[in-house]
């Protein structure tokens, strides 16, 4: 039997997927017991109660300094910045997405400048938008949304040149304005495109808001992890990005579970 028609069962698949995952869990805490018996001060690889004893401090006892829960607070701050910075890259990307796909005067005046503007590094804009609009939280919401929003309008106007002519011509056909094929024809078979572009550009948007938090913020995710390098905190370090990580995980599946439910459809029609 050829590899490409083998299909694991769902109980071989579980192990698949935690197989990686133990895999790098046995190589840290080998190599954190080594270091640790050679010196039990070492910082770099702390062993698992002391970063159980990190997270219990931070998520779970109120810091006297702020008379709150750090970790708590910190995951507010940076999932406001990130939802508030996507939420503006959605919208603006479904509408100029449309826009540039389906009309060809669009597609000349803003193509070429949506192209170019994908290939900026978006980390180099940062202290632009720092000396532009400051240090408060509309540079940070900036930063993801130029990081993000120009890859999502290219990814959506391809999805929407790719659709079939036909559609279009029996549309004018019937008698439908363009507005009419924009909001029947183009954005229904656009919008589960959307939610999967959305999936891939959420790495993305947490190496943004981390990069911003940690050079300008006195709160969230990013500005934590820098605060506490300078200790060499890595029992504070290392949960901390697991958690990013968790949520970053849970957001996807949220999105594939609200993709699936929506538009059923989608699913069966890229499986073809």
């Amino acid at each position: 039997m050829r590899l490409v028609n083998i299909r694991p069962g769902r109980q071989t698949r579980f192990y698949l997927l935690a197989l990686p995952f133990v895999l790098v869990a046995i190589a840290y805490f080998a190599g954190s017991s080594a270091r640790l018996a050679q010196n039990p001060n070492d910082k770099l690889l702390p062993a698992l109660p002391s970063m159980v004893q990190a997270v219990k401090q931070m998520a779970f006892e109120v810091d006297p300094r702020t008379g709150s829960y750090l970790m708590a607070s910190d995951t507010v701050a940076s999932l406001g910045r990130l939802g508030s910075a996507l939420a503006i890259s959605t919208v603006a990307a479904l509408v100029l997405g449309i826009v540039i796909g389906l009309l060809p005067g669009a597609n000349a005046l803003l193509g070429p400048f949506v192209s170019v503007t994908s290939m900026v590094p978006p980390l180099a804009l940062l202290p632009i938008l720092f000396i532009v609009m400051g240090l408060g939280e509309n540079s940070k919401i900036a930063l993801i949304v130029i990081g993000t929003l120009p890859c999502m309008i290219r990814d959506l106007a391809m999805k929407v040149q790719e659709l079939p002519r036909e559609q279009i011509v029996k549309a004018q056909t019937l008698g439908a304005s363009t507005w009419q094929i924009a909001l029947r024809v183009a954005m229904p078979q656009t919008l589960p495109r959307l939610i999967d572009v959305l999936r891939l550009q959420l790495g993305p948007a947490w190496l943004f808001l981390i990069a911003a938090e940690a050079i300008a913020s006195d709160s969230g995710l990013g500005y934590r992890i820098f605060l506490v390098r300078r200790y060499l905190a890595m029992d504070v370090i290392i949960p901390y990005v697991a958690w990013i990580t968790l949520l970053a995980f849970l957001i996807d599946v949220g999105l594939r579970v609200t993709q699936r439910k929506l538009f059923p459809w989608f699913a069966s029609v890229r499986a073809e």
